[in-house]
This record gives structure tokens, C-alpha cells and sequence, in this order.
């Protein structure tokens, strides 16, 4: 059953891809993202449903538009691709607790936490291309975030008993918020609002999955934007003054802290003999 659910994971990451490259498109540009219907930049036709299908579609009309040929980008297929791949990593990280459940109350609360992460999977594709393409990170994707996270763990908490998982949450939202918003005000030019109330969706989620992952994905984000930054100023790509988007960097973090947080924080404990209560 967890290899059942992992495939029907992948298929709905295809089927959402290609709606988040609509999200990525227009949400920008301040158009609505249900009408009108997808339609071909360049002449303007709209695309029917058989040249809508995730990666095959492109892949039939070899990257091209049926009507005029003029060529689709391939992040279209790359993104669904994305999408697919990681829901299928959260449905195979997730899932067991879900089969493993003792009592149906258990079980609906293992649900509802992977879905809380899958959909945190899919605003990280959505939040890190916009903040690449545009350095912007939307409200209209990142508040509405807050609530979902929050209701979906609450109701895994009231349905399971455990409260403690909910707590941390609310701790490391709060925490990490108050610490990027601190920086903010410090070095306005280095650090966004948007980033602040990006802090505090990934506080609720690294909250989560616990202390460890708390501190490995907070200092993952600064880690792997520094290891950019060198790189990018090593092959004179950027200069001392390039301003690079700091979302995408904090999603990698925040995923890296979900996924070997914890086991990296207790091995860096146990080098110094240290353990956590």
C-alpha cells in the first residue's frame, strides 16, 4: 500500500505541476490563476486539453506550439517533473506512519500531516521559481500558508493526542519570525518582509519535525546561500553588491532540516558528549 500511495503521490505531482507553472506565471504579474484558460504566449491560442497533459504533451509536440511552432520553454516538463518527484519523496517519507497507525483517529492524523507537507512541497516550488524570477515572495502564497500548516497540525494534534509537536510549532514560528524580522530591521537592504513571514511558515513545519531540525534547516539556509554567493563571486557571476534571493535558499534549508535534521543535531551532539532532554 505505500508503494500504491507513493505512485498516486507522483501522478497528482504531475497534475499539480501544471498548475504551479500557471501559479509561477501569473501570480507575478498580478493575474488570476483559474481564467482565462492557458493559452500560448506568443499567439495567443488557447491550449487544448490533450496539449495540456504534464511532460508527455511537451514532449509529443517536441517542445513547440502546435499553431505557430514557437518553442516552450522546457521548465514547463522540468517543473512538473519537480513536483511529481517530490511529492513522491514526502508520500515515501510520510506514508508509513500513515499504514503504521494503531487506531483510525492515528491514522487520519498521519494523513493529514503528509498532506500538510505535500503542500508545503508545493509552495516551495512555487515560492523559490517566483523569488528567483522576480525576487518577490507573494503574501497570496506565503500568508495563506500559516493557516493551512495551523489547521491541518492542529487537527493531527487533537486527533492523536500529542501536543507536543504543536507546541514546538508555535515556538519556532514565533522564534524564527522574530528573528529574521530583528534582521530586517537591522539591514533592510539584506533581508525582506517576505522573508520574515517565509520564516515563520518554515518555523511551523522544522518545528515539527523537531528541535534538531529547528537548528539544522535555521542555519542550512544561511550555509547554503554563503556556499552560492562564493561560488557565484569565484566565477564573476555576481559582484559584492549583487543582490541574490535569499527564499529559495531558506526552502533548501528548511527541507534539508525536515529530512536529516535531526540526525545531523544529534550527531553533533554526541561529538561533545552532549544529548537532548
Amino acid at each position: 500500500m505505500i508503494a500504491v500511495t507513493v505512485v498516486l503521490a507522483a501522478v497528482l505531482g504531475l497534475l499539480l505541476g501544471s498548475f504551479l507553472n500557471v501559479v509561477v506565471y501569473r501570480v507575478p504579474i498580478g493575474k488570476s490563476i483559474v481564467s482565462p484558460p492557458s493559452a500560448c504566449p506568443h499567439c495567443d491560442t488557447e491550449i487544448k486539453p490533450w496539449d495540456n497533459i504534464p511532460v508527455l504533451s511537451w514532449i509529443l509536440l517536441r517542445g513547440k506550439c502546435r499553431n505557430c511552432a514557437a518553442p516552450i520553454s522546457a521548465r514547463y516538463p522540468l517543473v512538473e517533473l519537480a513536483t511529481s518527484v517530490s511529492f513522491a519523496l514526502v508520500a515515501l517519507g510520510f506514508a508509513p506512519a500513515c499504514f503504521a497507525a494503531t487506531t483510525s483517529a492515528g491514522a487520519v492524523a498521519a494523513v493529514l500531516v503528509m498532506v500538510s507537507f505535500l503542500y508545503l512541497a508545493a509552495i516551495t516550488i512555487a515560492l523559490a521559481l517566483i523569488d528567483l524570477d522576480v525576487h518577490k515572495l507573494p503574501n497570496v502564497i506565503v500568508v495563506p500558508a500559516y493557516g493551512v500548516s495551523g489547521a491541518l497540525f492542529t487537527a493531527a494534534s487533537i486527533l492523536s493526542g500529542n501536543y507536543g509537536p504543536l507546541l514546538a510549532s508555535a515556538i519556532a514560528m514565533a522564534g524564527l519570525f522574530a528573528i529574521y524580522l530583528a534582521m530586517a530591521l537591522v539591514y533592510p537592504g539584506g533581508m525582506g518582509l517576505g522573508d520574515v513571514k517565509l520564516a515563520g511558515v518554515l518555523g511551523i513545519y522544522l518545528g515539527w519535525a523537531g528541535w534538531g531540525a529547528v537548528a539544522v534547516g535555521s542555519f542550512g539556509a544561511f550555509l547554503l546561500a554563503g556556499i552560492f554567493s562564493i561560488v557565484l563571486l569565484a566565477t564573476k557571476r555576481a559582484g559584492r553588491k549583487s543582490g541574490i534571493p535569499f527564499g529559495p535558499w531558506m526552502l533548501a534549508g528548511a527541507w534539508v532540516g525536515i529530512v536529516v535534521g535531526n540526525a545531523v543535531f544529534a550527531s553533533y551532539l554526541s561529538f561533545f558528549d552532549l544529548t537532548v532532554a
